[in-house]
């Protein structure tokens, strides 16, 4: 029984690979771009509030 839904799962999941495909150069592009500016967003975020903590702290 076990391994009739490990099966099913499977099947699931090489749906869905059988569906995906290499992003072109373009969108490639955009997502590392996109994930660059979020990564930048946090760390600004992040360093702004180590700023205004710094003198509280000293």
């Amino acid at each position: 029984m076990a391994f009739k839904i490990e099966e099913e799962v499977f099947h699931k999941y090489w749906r869905v690979i059988k569906l995906a495909r290499t992003p072109t150069r373009d969108e490639f592009r955009k997502i590392a771009l996109v994930a660059a500016a979020g990564i930048l967003i946090v760390g600004l975020i992040g360093f702004l509030i180590y700023v205004m903590m710094h003198p509280l702290i000293t």
